[in-house]
């Protein structure tokens, strides 16, 4: 029987998309609506403790004043709140919650030698009293208090003995290494009444209701923290919400005969060959492109070498020629500039690879627009430069009351200082203007789908999603602020982003003649309404255990795991596309035509992008994203495991595919070194796939079964983390970094600096076409 397409028929009908693009877009608009309701209106509050005779025992001011302390040091480049942040040092909410009990355990077990000898039955009395306590919720509205006993106002005197030691001792066992980082007492007093605060919303029950705040994060069965009914429930329903939302997509996509090899070919412009690159003669603004890349190398290399450093502190080698780099770098700093930097150089090539293909677009450049290319280009090295510079100076007490605003922000992946956050958002702005501008002759009236409408909708996305991070203050509460973050950072990398990586990709096929404008563009539309429609709701996984209801969880353990969906169908189209090359090869060898496909290094990183997408992206986060899974996970090496392989995999190989791409039309093709480009592809990729292998995924369930068999606060502990198992697996990284850095790394970049000596000439006009041909309307 012939199975029905009347739906596939509609669907591929430009003039019905935007039904169901309204449709999904309606929905997870009002997902996020939802969410940010429950974020402010659920948000635990920020209270001020009082002991058994009312006398304030910590006030609001000092626990907003901890917070500020926190993020002026930077220290969630050291370790974590309620999960999020770095590894190197504990998750402070768990950590303190773990202190807490076994102080106020403590300080009963005393009370009761006074009384008696104790015993067996009295100390489990004692730890049942103890939970009791800790989950208690004794908050007043009326006057934003919260009544404690006498134990918890002990634990909160030891927690701020157990802070100044960690900072001021070298020799206690969770000791923070440089010492002295932090030497205002009154300061770590502050910092400790914040994780106090913290460790509060960890465990007291949320008014009404059975589990804390945090749904019973973090695992802490000494604690009284385990898993709730609903963490597993949802669990199973998201599960089940991937399998039929899989096979629903598989089944219509099995049927999907218009997207085969023969549809993708038909209609393509003859591939780039040698020939081609020889007669190409770049535009003055596709010549100005080239600084972005030489930038975006050196950049990467900066921040790869800022994470060397990083995993050197992790093992304590961190002296070299009698200097110790720990004194004079940090890891706050270190590992500050290895995920800031990141976002530095990908945008550096994901600008300057949209800036290239401009020309091709369109058959004139608008006047004034090099000199916009180069203004843009400009504030992006001051604001590389300034954040760099602040994001040192400022955790190191060098900005004092100004560290927040040219030193450092203290949040993970909004290192930068605020002023250089305008300055990112002014890049992002004249990025939309001047892709506005190069394509605006190309936007037909009544055609709101072609790629170069694609380009524009993605870019001005990004920009506005930036405006997400101007919105929290210090002194907003921190879960708040959180979801503020979260909003910029996972709405970029797991919505708009990706988006934006399908139109690249699609752009770059189709000047290298392998694949036509009208199947990539569908492509590019299937893709965003997959991506957009999983993953802006996709954003609750970020907020489990982030103080928020149980609606953010259900959103999240539905709509997470079904981001793997368009995962899978990229995955798909990657093995169609992979044969392009050779069909296209045999067909022009065919019609007698030079079939010598001059990209295949490019070609290469493609092919990486859509491995690791399913891989990295897919594969290690569907493992971690549900629930149950991450409760225990969450915070852990698993975590680190997922983000690498899909940060560096993902968009680090389209990256440098951008780089590759736009130079093998400017440099002079007998320059070019096809060999060098695919060691380095190997090099880059393999070394990523043993780092994944030999550490960062064993290490990841070496520290998982810690979490489920101690407790998450040990698993994140300095016994843990100097443990032999786990120092050996750190270790191992360098095998997969030595190959990443020596056969890929160092070669590329070696690369692409001397290109700047191969240039070719630009001897043309701003607003002439570009020599190159293209099929009339190909790229529109």
């Amino acid at each position: 029987m012939k199975p029905d397409t009347k739906f596939l028929s509609y669907l591929m009908k430009q003039k019905n998309w935007w039904l169901p693009f309204v449709i999904i877009f309606v929905i997870s608009i009002s997902g996020l609506i939802f969410i940010a309701y429950q974020t402010y209106e659920e948000a635990p509050p920020i209270p001020t403790y009082v002991n058994e005779s009312g006398e304030e025992v910590i006030t609001q001011q000092r626990i907003l004043r901890g917070q500020e302390v926190f993020h002026r040091f930077a220290l969630m480049e050291y370790g974590s709140m309620f999960g999020d942040g770095a590894l190197r040092g504990p998750d402070f909410t768990a950590q303190a919650l773990n202190e807490r009990a076994k102080s106020m355990f403590r300080f009963y077990a005393e009370n009761l030698k006074q009384n008696g000898n104790g015993n067996e039955f009295e100390s489990e009395g004692i730890l049942s009293k103890v939970q009791k306590e800790i989950k208690e919720n004794t908050y007043k509205e009326e006057d934003n208090t919260v009544h404690i006993s006498q134990a918890q106002v002990h634990a909160i005197r030891d927690l701020e003995g157990f802070y100044q030691q960690m900072f001021l001792d070298p020799d206690f066992h969770e000791a923070f290494k440089p010492t002295n980082y932090i030497t205002d007492i009154s300061e770590i007093k502050d910092l400790s009444a914040f994780f106090f605060w913290g460790s509060w919303v960890c465990s007291v029950q949320r008014p009404g209701e059975k589990y804390s705040y945090t749904h019973n994060w973090p695992y802490d069965e000494y604690a009284g923290n385990v898993a709730t009914p609903a963490t597993l429930i949802w669990s199973i329903i998201g599960l089940l919400g991937l399998v039929i939302g899989l096979g629903l997509v598989l089944y219509y996509y099995g049927q999907f005969e218009q997207l085969s090899e023969e549809y993708y070919a038909k209609g393509a412009s003859e591939m780039v060959t040698e020939e081609k690159l020889r007669a190409y003669r770049p535009t003055p603004t596709q010549r100005a492109t080239f600084k972005f890349f030489y930038a975006a190398i050196l950049i990467f290399l900066v921040q790869v070498l800022a994470g060397v450093l990083t995993v050197h502190d992790f093992v304590g080698f961190t002296k070299f020629f009698g200097w110790d780099i720990q004194e004079m770098l940090p890891v706050t700093v270190s590992r500050s500039w290895h995920v800031q930097l990141s976002l530095f150089w990908i945008s550096a090539c994901w600008v300057g690879i949209s800036f290239f293909v401009l020309p091709l677009l369109a058959k004139e450049e608008p006047k004034g627009q090099l000199f916009l290319i180069n203004s843009l280009f400009g504030i992006f090295f001051v604001m590389v430069g300034g954040a760099f510079i602040g994001i040192f100076m400022g955790p190191m007490g060098m900005m004092g009351d100004y560290s927040r605003w040219l030193g450092h922000q203290g949040w993970e992946f909004v290192e930068l200082g605020r002023l250089y956050q305008y300055f990112l958002l002014a890049i992002f702005a004249l990025w939309a203007i001047i892709v506005y501008r190069g394509v605006k002759n190309t936007l037909k009236p009544g055609m709101p789908w072609g790629l170069p409408n694609w380009l524009v909708y993605s870019i001005v996305c990004i920009l506005l999603l930036l405006l997400s991070g101007f919105v929290a203050r210090p002194e907003t509460n921190f879960v708040i602020a959180d979801f503020w973050r979260w909003m910029v950072v996972h709405m970029w990398v797991e919505a708009f982003f990706e988006v934006f990586t399908t139109i690249i990709v699609g752009y770059m096929m189709v000047m290298m003649g392998l694949v036509n404008r009208q199947a990539v563009v569908k492509v590019v539309y299937i893709a965003a309404l997959l991506f957009l429609g999983s993953g802006l709701l996709g954003i609750s996984h970020n907020f489990y255990w982030n103080a928020k209801p149980v609606g953010t969880l259900a959103l999240g353990s539905v709509f997470s795991t079904l981001q793997v969906v368009p995962l899978i169908l990229l995955t798909l189209e990657a093995w169609r596309m992979q044969r392009m090359p050779y069909l296209l090869s045999s067909k022009q060898n065919i019609r007698q035509r030079s079939s010598l496909f001059a990209m295949p290094g490019v070609f290469l990183f493609i092919i990486g992008v859509t491995f690791w997408n399913f891989f990295g992206a897919g594969v290690f986060g569907l493992i971690i994203n549900l629930p149950i899974a991450n409760y225990y996970e969450h915070g852990t090496y698993l975590t680190v495991n997922h983000g690498h392989a899909a940060l560096m995999g993902v968009y680090g190989n389209l990256s440098i595919a951008a780089i590759l791409f736009c130079l093998r039309f400017l440099v002079k093709p007998e320059k070019w070194n096809t060999q060098l480009v695919k060691v380095s592809f190997w090099s880059i990729n393999i070394g990523l796939l043993l780092m994944v292998t030999l550490d960062l995924f064993p290490a990841g369930i070496h520290q998982l079964v810690a979490v489920m068999e101690e407790g998450y606060w040990f698993a994140r502990s300095q016994e843990f983390i100097q443990s032999v198992p786990f120092q050996t697996m750190t270790w191992l990284r360098i095998v997969g970094g030595s190959v990443f850095c020596i056969g890929g790394l160092f070669p590329l970049t070696w690369f692409v600096l001397k290109s700047v000596k191969y240039l070719k000439p630009s001897s043309r006009l701003e607003n002439e076409a570009p020599v190159m041909e293209v099929q009339e309307g190909e790229l529109v």
